[in-house]
């Protein structure tokens, strides 16, 4: 039986494709927090080679019954890439524990998968890199950032 271990999803915001830095006034307070979250990681980190983590989880799976074993996390910060963004660098997240299945989960446990989520993130960040989507961000990017010079209108973060 071939399975699959660790199971990550995130959504991922070039840094340097942030063209604003103030929420729209009609946002929601979520939207507000999340701006915010953003414009903390730009000032930490900048934006170059920088990229913004959000709606992540990581599920470790600890045996191969879908109803026990299971620790899943959410998390959220930033991943750092190498001058030709080829490479993950290092990664700074928040990470919280989102679920369990596992009824002899302890606190040390909860601590060390939590570190795990960085490793594990770093790991499949690169995957990401490989698999050619920051190429397909960047060009999506480049297009609406065109198609704004020419004069159909403000087009940025809130798309």
């Amino acid at each position: 039986m071939k399975g699959q271990w660790v199971e990550i999803e995130f959504d991922c915001l070039p840094l340097r494709s942030v063209s604003r830095l103030d929420a729209p006034l009609d946002a929601s307070p979520a939207y507000e927090q999340f701006v915010q979250r953003v414009k903390a990681a730009m000032k930490k980190h900048g934006t170059h080679n920088t990229y913004y983590l959000h709606r992540c989880t990581c599920v470790f799976h600890l045996t191969n019954a879908t109803n026990r074993g299971e620790i899943a996390f959410e998390f959220e910060g930033t991943a750092l890439t190498g001058e030709e963004d080829r490479k993950t660098r290092s990664v700074d997240l928040t990470v919280k524990l989102l679920r369990e299945t596992c009824g002899w989960l302890s606190q040390p446990i909860v601590d060390f998968f939590a570190e795990s989520v960085q490793h594990a993130v770093l790991v499949e960040f690169d995957r990401y890199i490989e698999a050619g989507d920051l190429s397909k961000t960047e060009a999506r990017m480049q297009k609406l950032a065109e198609e704004n010079e020419l004069g159909q209108g403000f087009v940025g973060m809130y798309l």
